[in-house]
């Protein structure tokens, strides 16, 4: 009875007040300053810059955001007395996560500050904004001494306007950034990957003009028209002309914004128009024009949908031949800084697996990423770290996600890579949990009605004719398009492995089905072959051969994305032998060596494109 009185406060919340603002999109290729690069770093386990002892406002030898020079302020004043001097402090390379700027800050979780100095010469027809790809996990931002605001979540992107903050000459720039997770959270504190607390991802001062494209969505719908939608921001944003031009295939579209600034239009798609597909990943330089703004991005057009049992791209049924990974590069010493080198040598490795699909999980990965998946041909599952233990019964936890979730899809409606939009991942069944996950659904749906809805959930395990069967009853599934199972039979159950193929699976849903984890151990170089040890080699290539076996039984399997590509940092892995702080469940070890396993799915799948590329066009009934 309490659950179902909780429905209606989890739901309150109208989308449009979470939308962020601004959005940005496209934001890299806007006019601007890199502000990458070397910043200074202070750590405050206290949060002494945030508060006094007893709870008021930090004092003035705190602060670490203030406007001045520490030492010249002491020098001038030699009772003044500042604990702290961020223009002299210790320097990291940024983006970057603090784990790699000082041994001692290997398992730091709290808040870290970061400044810098940068020049700028302002305009008065422009609009200021400082952007960062994502900083892990709440962020605080001040520009010259003054809050220019507030983010929380570790993966998305965010920004702030600081266009009356910015000043000509030399600017100051500083960032309290807090690692610090609660009950709260999303994702909570207890997860299986590393922290990375820092800004990981680029950050920007971007300039535009004083009404400029916030928002652009192009894509192509289920009847084969081009549809567009733009939202301006801006004092001139409403009844402003606007033009959406293909160039290479000669299309346009014109129209005029409403009196909210915004626009949709559509029109037939012309016959040259070539579709993305992983054999053919063909983008096309797209360019919107809107008063004194001019918006440029290069996007692939290609239809999804489900029929039956089946996912269809491009009208066509495919076979998710995939794998999962995290965001974090090759090395020995990774810093989660995911640059166009990085992300292809991680997207290049799947790539000769011959996959032709990715599961980013468990969280959005680098805008970075899904633009070299779109490059590359390599189909995406996205998610959003839903996770585990999450506080589903918290109002204020379901609008952290649905924010998190509203940043994912704005910023990526324009990768054809993305076909999935996942809402969670191994969360434990309840009427609350089932109302939190429906609501991200239903903003799903609102924001994006040309990709397909998932979540990585668990089927139960029971007999059936003396025989173990997986049974899939989640009831979230009936809100799915896609139904996603992680299972570890073998690994994380006594069954031996030879017994894993008469593992039988059943769902009463009319829907296809993903394995979207399975896995097992193997520390690179440690072989077995006699006993198959656990975390050997063998053992691992043995697992992934019984399972696939299992899984060439599932009559509705249409896709996998097997756990994981490259071993991953993970603290509460901590086997001094085998694991030493790293999930080994990487085909790859975490500098690129290859497993065993690796070449026992490489050739499963090479025999699966061969198979899947002989399957013919469905017919109608397909949804989206």
């Amino acid at each position: 009875m309490l659950a179902l009185l909780a429905r209606p406060a989890l739901a309150a919340e109208p989308l449009a007040g979470l939308l962020p603002s601004p959005v940005l999109t496209n934001a890299d290729s806007r006019t601007g300053i890199d502000l990458s690069g070397p910043w200074h770093y202070s750590i405050d386990p206290y949060r002494d810059g945030l508060a006094g002892f007893h709870g008021g406002a930090a004092g003035a030898g705190h602060r670490r955001y203030d406007d001045l020079d520490v030492a010249d302020a002491m020098r001038k004043d030699p009772n003044a007395l500042y604990e702290y001097d961020m223009q002299r402090s210790p320097v990291a390379k940024l983006p970057g996560s603090w784990i790699t700027h000082d041994r001692t800050l290997r398992h730091y979780d709290g808040l870290m500050w970061y400044q810098r100095m940068f020049d700028a010469a302002p305009r008065p027809d422009e609009r200021a904004f400082l952007r960062f790809g994502a900083a892990n996990y709440t962020a605080r931002v001040y520009l010259n001494g003054t809050f220019a605001g507030m983010h929380e979540g570790g993966s998305t992107p965010f920004a702030f306007e600081v266009t009356k903050i910015l000043r000509s000459g030399r600017n100051q720039i500083t960032v309290g950034v807090d690692s610090t997770r609660t009950a709260d959270s999303v994702p909570p504190p207890a997860t299986d990957w590393e922290t990375y607390g820092g800004i990981t991802r680029p950050i920007r001062l971007v300039l535009t003009p004083t009404t400029f494209v916030d928002d652009f969505w192009i894509r192509l719908t289920r009847n084969g028209r081009i549809a567009a939608t733009v939202r301006l921001n801006g004092a001139q944003a409403s009844d402003q002309p606007l033009h959406v031009a293909i160039p290479a295939i000669g299309f346009s579209l014109d129209g005029k914004t409403d009196a909210d600034g915004a626009w949709s239009g559509e029109a037939a798609a012309p016959a040259s128009l070539h579709l993305w597909s992983p054999e053919q990943p063909t983008l096309y330089d797209v360019q919107v024009t809107a008063g004194a703004d001019v918006l440029h991005d290069r996007v692939g057009f290609r239809t999804i949908a489900v029929r039956g049992e089946d996912i269809l791209l491009n009208g066509r049924p495919i076979f998710l031949r995939g794998i999962s990974l995290h965001e974090e590069e090759f090395g020995e010493n990774p810093a989660r800084d995911i640059t166009p080198e990085a992300a292809r040598a991680l997207l290049a490795t799947a790539k000769s697996l011959n996959a032709n699909y990715v599961r980013l999980a468990h969280y959005p990965h680098s805008e970075i990423t899904t633009r070299m998946a779109d490059e590359l041909g390599l189909l995406v599952w996205s998610e959003i770290p839903v996770y585990w233990l999450v506080n589903f019964a918290n109002p204020a936890t379901l609008i952290t996600a649905r924010r998190m979730l509203a940043e994912n899809i704005l910023r990526d409606r324009n990768r054809a890579s993305i076909i999935l939009w996942s809402v969670g991942n191994e969360t434990p069944q309840s009427e609350v949990r089932l109302t939190f996950l429906s609501q991200l659904v239903d903003d799903v749906r609102a924001l994006d009605d040309t990709r397909l809805v998932s979540a990585a959930l668990f089927a139960r395990r029971v007999e059936r004719g003396g025989h173990p069967e997986m049974l899939i009853d989640d009831p979230l599934v009936s809100r799915l398009d896609v139904m996603a199972v992680n299972t570890y039979n073998g690994w994380y159950t006594s069954d031996p492995l030879s017994s894993l193929p008469s593992i039988a699976w059943r769902s009463d849903y009319d829907k296809p089905l993903i394995l979207s984890e399975f896995g097992a151990e193997a520390l690179a170089g440690y072989y077995d072959p006699r006993q198959l040890h656990k975390f050997s080699e063998e053992f691992q290539a043995e697992y992934y051969r019984q399972t696939l076996a299992m899984t060439d039984k599932i009559p509705f399997l249409r896709g996998m994305s097997p756990w994981i590509l490259k071993d991953f940092r993970s603290p509460r892995r901590q086997n001094p032998i085998y694991q030493q702080g790293w999930n080994r469940k990487g085909l790859v070890s975490e500098i690129g060596q290859r497993k065993e396993a690796f070449g026992v799915l490489a050739e499963h799948y090479r025999l699966l494109a061969t198979k899947w590329a002989t399957s013919k066009p469905s017919g109608s009934g397909a949804r989206q």
